[in-house]
């Protein structure tokens, strides 16, 4: 699907074949039949389609994690959506009220622009907004069609990158402020730190042109992450008399291969501490701001710690900037 949308006809494709070849990535979700991304004829049809699939998605992703959680749409009292894949007025969250049965009084907060970051920046926000009404309950919805972002007839290696990296999912989290009587089932949010990093904002985010999202994927940013990611890893935990060799779940956003790499090596986190995240990026590809949460969910799942230990949830993004969660299970 790629060679014939993005590459000219007849062009050799080794290239695009070693980068496919070395993404990590096995399996992927696209939102549409491959044979169908050629009939999309520019931004506003992608975008068409962008909307129609994020609602019905959004509504699956919410109802699951109310279902989950043991509770009720009426239950909600905010509902933030972030998604960096396309654009809507009114926004997704809007058009989800009604077809949820959320109340007509609840808080609604579209955000678009966080990119990958926003899946633990949005579970950072709503912690600070439940710290205020600790009574109540919030939800967090990502929605990332990133294979409508694809360009065509773009053979510049940020767009070949992206076209191996990133697939479409979804997610919702649902989290309840400390006074609120439903039972936890996934961990505490004990702190956050956001950062961000000075005249890094040129290495990733998106270019917009006629034809849509056209990214921006700069080969520094493994570079950045060793440059700054372990004083702020080792800076926050420390406020909480904490090292990195104290952290017993790290709950990352599967940026790639090459930032995988550097989080490990500036962090010196030993063998197996993102086996979570490596095999979500090998079975869904790099969902944008949803990956962080099906990291965090697939961490529940399949590798849930003693009650108490302490875990960190990270995700990086446009900006460029960090993200930082402290949890405890």
């Amino acid at each position: 699907m790629v060679a014939r949308t993005c590459l000219p006809a007849g062009a050799d494709r080794r290239v695009l074949d070693r980068i496919h070849a070395n993404a990590g990535v096995r399996t992927r979700n696209t939102v549409l039949p491959l044979e169908r991304y050629g009939e999309l004829d520019g931004f506003g049809a992608a975008n068409d389609v962008f909307i129609d699939a994020a609602v019905g998605l959004g509504a699956e992703a919410v109802r699951g994690a109310l279902r989950k959680a043991g509770l009720r749409p009426d239950d909600v009292d905010l509902l933030m959506f972030t998604s960096v894949t396309g654009i809507a007025a009114p926004s997704v969250d809007a058009r989800l009220v009604g077809r949820l049965g959320l109340r007509p009084d609840v808080k609604r907060l579209p955000v678009f622009g966080l990119g990958c970051v926003a899946g633990a920046a949005g579970v950072a926000r709503l912690h600070d907004y439940l710290l205020g009404r600790p009574g109540q309950v919030a939800v967090l919805l990502s929605v990332e069609l990133c294979s409508l972002t694809f360009q065509r007839d773009d053979t510049s290696p940020a767009n070949l990158v992206a076209t191996a990296l990133f697939g479409d999912g979804a997610a919702a989290a649902v989290l309840v402020g400390g006074d609120h009587p439903a039972p936890a089932d996934g961990p505490e949010v004990v702190d956050t730190r956001s950062r961000l990093y000075p005249d890094t904002g040129h290495v990733m985010g998106w270019d917009i042109r006629g034809s849509g999202f056209t990214v921006v994927l700069d080969p520094a940013v493994p570079d950045v992450v060793r440059r700054y990611l372990a004083e702020d890893v080792g800076g926050f935990l420390e406020q909480h008399g904490l090292k990195p060799k104290d952290i017993g779940r790290w709950v990352c956003h599967p940026g790639g291969p090459k930032v995988l790499d550097a989080v490990t090596d500036v962090l010196s986190l030993p063998d197996g501490a993102l086996e979570v995240t490596w095999n979500s990026l090998a079975e869904t590809g790099n969902l944008s701001s949803s990956s962080v949460l099906h990291v965090l969910r697939d961490t529940m799942d399949r590798r849930r710690p003693e009650p108490g230990t302490p875990g960190l949830l990270m995700a990086m993004g446009p900006g460029f900037c960090c993200e930082l969660v402290l949890l405890r299970w």
